[in-house]
Order: structure tokens, then sequence, then C-alpha cells
């Protein structure tokens, strides 16, 4: 069966915008364009759109997802398995924020007790939670699963005072690192401060810190949008600047 554009807009819940940006970077092309100057797309190219939007759902750019689904390796099965793991994973997650939702209800209404320590244990819950969701695919696909794991133990495994600790580290580091971009000097004292603040801040959640790490981790701040948002809120050119100036502290410049 064939779909217009229109058509398959509509049922895929997508727009016509989309679809023909997606044709525009060669993400998916129709099967052909009618005599009336219509895309019109078959079934391979259903399928193909299916597997753009489960990835898209997971959180994974475009780039990345022209990469996976263009690869000669590309097995469709095997992704819709991959796909169907995801997302019980992240059912799972979204059970356990409902479940700590629904606990301090519960203990706002005075009908069970919940422990300072159990509402804190929650929140770092909460948290990995959260990370896992929006960056978990790529930052697992960039350092392993095993990586991950230790690191979101040493999350758990923190205090209630070295999480208080963290937090201000962040804090200082957005202040510090608006003072040093407006110097315009990623190797000047301001910002090589920045840099060891931030890696500082990293030590709490890498089991074991490397340089090489640290300058992947800032590279990935200007490569991945979601990141580079987080930075450059109060200022554009803020996340390029840490990148730099992390390069110069580390002596290591990731290609």
């Amino acid at each position: 069966m064939e779909y217009t554009i229109q058509k398959l807009a509509h049922i895929a819940g997508i727009s016509t915008r989309t679809l023909r940006y997606y044709d525009q970077i060669e993400l998916l092309k129709p099967a052909r364009t009618n005599s009336t100057g219509y895309r019109i797309y078959g079934q391979s190219e259903i399928d193909r759109l299916q597997q753009i939007l489960f990835y898209r759902e997971l959180g994974v750019n475009l780039d990345r997802i022209k990469q996976i689904i263009t690869s000669p390796t590309f097995d469709s099965e095997h992704a819709l398995r991959e796909h169907r793991q995801k997302l019980l994973e992240k059912r799972e997650q979204l059970n356990q924020l409902i479940a700590n939702v629904d606990r301090t209800l519960a203990l706002t209404k005075g009908s069970i007790p919940m422990t300072n320590k159990e509402k804190f244990e929650g929140f770092k819950q909460t948290m990995i939670d959260e990370n896992e969701s929006k960056y978990g695919q790529e930052i697992r696909a960039k350092y392993s699963d095993e990586r991950i794991d230790a690191s979101n133990q040493k999350i758990k495994a923190l205090t209630e005072s070295q999480f208080a600790e963290i937090k201000q580290l962040d804090v200082t580091i957005h202040e510090v690192l608006a003072q040093a971009f407006a110097t315009g000097d990623p190797s000047g004292e301001l910002a090589q401060h920045v840099a060891d603040l931030h890696r500082q801040w990293l030590s709490y959640y890498w089991s074991t810190y490397s340089k090489e790490a640290h300058a992947g981790v800032a590279q990935m701040y200007v490569d991945d949008e979601r990141f580079t948002s987080y930075y450059d809120e109060k200022q554009q050119g803020h996340a390029a600047f840490l990148r730099d100036a992390i390069h110069i502290y580390t002596g290591t410049k990731i290609e």
C-alpha cells in the first residue's frame, strides 16, 4: 500500500514539514514522486519511518539515527528488539518515579511515614532515571555499560552532604564559567580554574578519572545539542568555551 505525504503524516502523528525535512537530509526519501509532484511512500519507507520514530522517542538525535539505519550491518529485527528492551527499561523508570511520587503524596497526607533518608534515596534514584532517559543511550555507547553502571552506583552511595556539595559545585562552575567567558581566553587563569572545578564535579560521579575521558565529555557538550543548551542557557558560546578550556587543561583534544 502506498501513501501520500499527507496521509503518512496523519497516520504517523507527525507533520508533513517533518517528512519533507527527513527527505531533505536524506534520512527518509519517498519511494517516488507522482505526476503531480506529490511524494509517495511505500511499505519500505513506512517501516523505516517507524524505526526513526522509535529512535527519536528514545532521545537519539537525527544524525545518529541516520548513521544507524543506513549502516550496512543494520538489522531491523534486532533494532526492534532493542527498542522493546529500552521501552521496558523506560517503563520501569517511570514506574519507579510514580511510586516515589505516590509515596511522597501519601506522606504529605500523613497516611505513611517516610524518613529523610528515604526521601533522599528516592531523589538520587530520580536523578539517575532522568539521566538514563535523556542521555543513557549515547553515554553508554560512548563509555560502556560497565562504566555508566559504576557511575550510577557511586551516585547511590553519595551522602546527603556530598550531594549538596555537587549541587553547589555545579552552581559555582556556571558562575566562574561566565566570568571566564568574559575574558575570551580559554587558557587563562579563570578558564583553567573552571576546568579544574569541572574535574572535581566529574569525580563525584566517576569511579576513575582520565584526561582523555574528560576531554571526550567536553567535546560532547558541543556535539550534542542537549548538553550545549544546558551550558548555553544564559550565554551562547559557553559550552564551546568550556570545551576549549578543558581541552587545554587536559592537553587532550578529541578530533
